[in-house]
């Protein structure tokens, strides 16, 4: 058997991203089918691509069709979660890219404008403070040039791309202009400036703390295709939701614009998926089924590759060159805390914070790279001030290593990086943690995909082509927006 390079077209396919507290289509809504139920075409996950794929079917006419998702609510990867008395983001957390003069809008700004989603600009530009080993330096002349360096390595991206050129690792585009870093500052400004990037791959006594595992990619063509609107990239900006209502707001309600109840199960943990020239049946994990003409399947790569569901007969050539040859990559670690203290006159202070109410971002320079090097403060006028609420971020590697570590241990470290920032002041222990593993989450296993080098078109044709009658949507099907820019919101 062999991949059919086909695909439906009346399916629009479209990302994945975070959640909040309070369902905006909540379980009791979901409809209660008998052990085995029959329809015409059913959508597997309930995430941005889900849902999109949902209404474009009933904007073409086609409603007999039935939505599962594995959560208590619709949303994938935009998740949320009550945290000091807020709610935050543990999954995508930011729109990437608006508009580049009179270009197309980014599609989820759209969606975020139409259903009131609170958002603020985030500038790590304007708003930023630099530390090394030695506690707060002034390097920002070496992160404005490497703001530079930046440019010209997307630009000599561009050119390897419009040449046909074999793609580099983001590593080997930098050595090729001539930009490797030497030192830590430099290494932490590179860091930053290429959105987090892994580039060595082959392609107060009241504060709160979130790790959050962060963005990674091997290939340039992931920041050509995320940066230039030349590539259909939105333009460079990046807004921040801090919604009360969650992230996952927008997909929610927009659900609610079209859905029927009929048309989506909750809880629904498919762990079976057969498929053939006839049909699609879909086994859940309490046993009852339900059959399909059509089936579109918007589970994430590192969900396929895991093999936490069984498709019923395997892909042809097992397992298929192109998952074999993708990575999922992790999200970054949040650390939540409190930034403020008390001075015995029971005033609070500011100084003890990586990134104090003046400054939005933190940038760390550590001998080794990678190590929580970006911190952002939503303490701060305009996000959630009063909240005492930080995060730093963490990738690749280093994200993989400390989900296998306990939280006392994330928190720990964490905690000696800031009292390295800080080593003339006294900081207390945070007052809640948080660090969601998406790696390990058997829903998710990892935040967004990611082509290496090798992996070239042809197989991502491969990877997006349906086998039979059962099609494959969400981020990773996008040869546009796969990656960091998806999960952060944007349409394939």
């Amino acid at each position: 058997m062999h991949w059919v390079l086909k695909h439906l077209t009346p399916f629009l396919l479209l990302v994945g991203s975070p959640f909040a507290h309070g369902s905006v289509v909540p379980n009791q809504h979901a409809s209660v089918p008998s052990a085995t139920s029959k329809t015409k075409v059913l959508i597997l996950g309930g995430g941005m691509a889900g849902v999109i794929a949902a209404r474009t079917l009933h904007e073409q006419g086609i409603d007999d069709f039935v939505l599962l998702e594995a959560r208590d609510e619709l949303g994938g990867r935009l998740y949320s979660t009550p945290f000091g008395g807020h709610v935050i983001e543990v999954g995508a957390n930011w729109i990437h890219g608006t508009r580049s003069g009179d270009g197309p809008i980014n599609p989820i700004l759209e969606l975020a404008n139409k259903h009131g989603l609170r958002t603020h600009v985030s500038d790590s530009y304007g708003s930023l403070k630099t530390f090394d080993e030695a506690g707060e330096v002034d390097y920002l002349e070496l992160y404005n040039a490497g703001i530079n360096n930046f440019d010209e390595y997307v630009n000599y991206t561009g050119t390897r791309l419009s040449r046909n050129l074999v793609d580099l690792t983001a590593r080997s585009a930098y050595d090729y202009i001539g930009k490797r870093p030497r030192n830590a500052r430099e290494m932490a400004v590179e860091y930053m400036n290429v959105g987090n990037l892994i580039l060595e791959y082959p392609f107060s006594d009241r504060w709160r703390l979130v790790v959050r595992l962060g963005i990674c990619s091997d290939s340039t063509a992931v920041i050509w295709n995320c940066y230039c609107a030349e590539a259909g990239g939105f333009s460079d900006d990046n807004i921040l939701s801090i919604d009360q209502r969650g992230y996952k707001t927008i997909i929610q309600h927009e659900a609610m614009t079209f859905l029927k109840r009929k048309q989506l199960r909750l809880n629904a943990l498919v762990k079976v998926v057969e498929w053939s020239a006839s049909g699609v049946k879909a086994v859940l994990g309490d046993g009852s089924s339900i059959s399909a003409d059509y089936a579109i399947c918007t589970f994430s790569l590192g969900v396929l590759k895991n093999e936490d569901v069984k498709f019923q007969p395997d892909f042809p050539g097992t397992p298929p060159p192109s998952l074999a040859q993708s990575t999922l990559n992790n999200h970054v670690p949040r650390f939540q805390a409190r930034s403020y203290s008390k001075h015995d006159d029971g005033n609070l202070y500011e100084d003890i914070s990586p990134v104090p109410r003046e400054v939005l971002f933190g940038l760390y320079a550590d001998s080794e790279r990678g190590r929580y090097p970006v911190w952002q403060s939503l303490d701060k006028e305009g996000f959630m001030p009063g909240s005492g609420i930080i995060f730093v971020t963490v990738t690749g590697d280093y994200s993989e290593r400390i989900e296998a570590m306990s939280d006392e241990e994330v928190k720990a470290e964490a905690m000696d990086v800031l009292r390295t920032m800080y080593p003339n002041s006294t900081i207390p222990e945070p007052l809640d943690f948080k660090f969601h593993r998406w790696y390990n989450d058997p829903l998710y296993r990892g935040s967004f995909s990611n082509w290496p080098p090798s992996f070239v078109r042809q197989h991502h044709d491969n990877f997006r082509a349906n086998v039979e009658r059962l099609y494959f949507a969400g981020e990773a099907t996008s040869q546009n927006y796969y990656g960091p820019s998806s999960l952060e919101a944007r349409q394939v």
